[in-house]
């Protein structure tokens, strides 16, 4: 009987020793944590990675390293994340980017929105419909008024197909109900070049981008696509105060982990994200950006990535929008 009680002892530890193996491990102390980021320096994305990391590096006690791995319009560094081990060493700084491209690239080898544990909301970023003053248009109406009495003779420039310049004003034009051609560029510095020249005639821009611009009577700021108003252009109305459709395009930063993060090492860093977050100086650097803080817990987080790649899903379908 005895020998029949530590064989299954010796069997019942053998099996305890074996699903500890195939856990994912934590990094071993001292290890870097390294924040992804998909896009290249000085990017909405890049500017939240490293006013996070920093801070993420105190509260942790280990090195923080934010890397930027740009391309393929983020897939690359996403990606990289995706693949990367679940032991917490590896996170992504990401933007609805992210989901916009499920529907973009439907041959990804990964799935930007099942394959990746949310973590946490950071921050919201705000787009505003910006024209050179030689259109004329004062307001959102005004160009509406302009797209429909010469339907297909306005243009509209953005960084590049799928970017969220481009989607923004999809989903403006569908609900509006107008249409203007779109004249794809390269990034942002040479579409605003043009933009700023007349030679094009709109555009969806970060508003800390649009701002100097606007300040110096270079642009005109026609509506902000946004539930509410913000606080670098307070009298700046929204779209839909200015009667040119109810258009949200507020863009969200968040933090994600690989696949099969254990969850108590998610609601950690979940947990020093939403402290560090809450801080006055991280808020005001945000701000100074044109970004809003904001937190989240990964399970609202989670949902608002699937609800956001609901939506995005039928501006590509009903645009037929194909990424280059």
């Amino acid at each position: 009987m005895n020998l029949l009680v530590r064989a299954a002892t010796a069997a019942l530890a053998l099996c305890s020793l074996a699903a500890f193996a195939q856990a994912p491990q934590p990094a071993a102390a001292g290890v870097p944590l390294k924040l992804i980021v998909p896009f290249t320096p000085g990017t909405g994305i890049d500017i939240v990675a490293r006013t996070v990391g920093p801070r993420l590096s105190q509260r942790l006690g280990r090195p923080v390293v934010v890397e930027n791995r740009a391309g393929a319009s983020g897939n690359i560094g996403t990606e990289a994340v995706v693949r990367a081990p679940a032991d917490g060493s590896t996170l992504l700084v990401s933007v609805n980017t992210l989901v916009m491209n499920r529907s973009l690239y439907p041959q990804l080898p990964f799935d930007p929105v099942k394959d990746l544990v949310p973590v946490s909301l950071t921050s919201w970023g705000q787009l505003i419909l910006v024209a050179p003053p030689s259109t004329g248009f004062k307001t959102a109406a005004d160009l509406v008024a302009a797209a429909k009495a010469k339907p297909g003779k306005l243009n509209y420039a953005s960084p590049g197909v799928g970017t969220p310049h481009h989607m923004s004003m999809e989903l403006f034009k569908q609900t509006a109900g107008v249409f203007l051609t779109h004249i794809p560029y390269r990034g942002t510095a040479q579409a605003v070049t043009d933009l700023l020249g007349g030679q094009v005639d709109a555009m969806f821009l970060p508003i800390h981008v649009a701002l100097p611009h606007v300040k110096a009577g270079k642009l005109v700021a026609l509506g902000i696509g946004s539930d509410k108003r913000h606080a670098l252009l307070p009298e700046l109305p929204t779209l839909k105060e200015a009667h040119a459709g109810d258009v949200n395009v507020d863009m969200w930063y968040g933090i994600f982990a690989p696949p099969g993060t254990p969850a108590d090492q998610v609601q950690k860093l979940n947990h020093e994200l939403r402290d560090i977050l809450g801080t006055a100086e991280v808020r005001t650097a945000f701000q100074t950006q044109g970004m809003d803080p904001a937190t989240s817990s990964p399970d609202e987080f989670r949902r608002l990535v699937a609800r956001d790649a609901d939506r995005w899903a039928g501006v590509v379908k009903r645009a037929g929008i194909k990424a280059e």
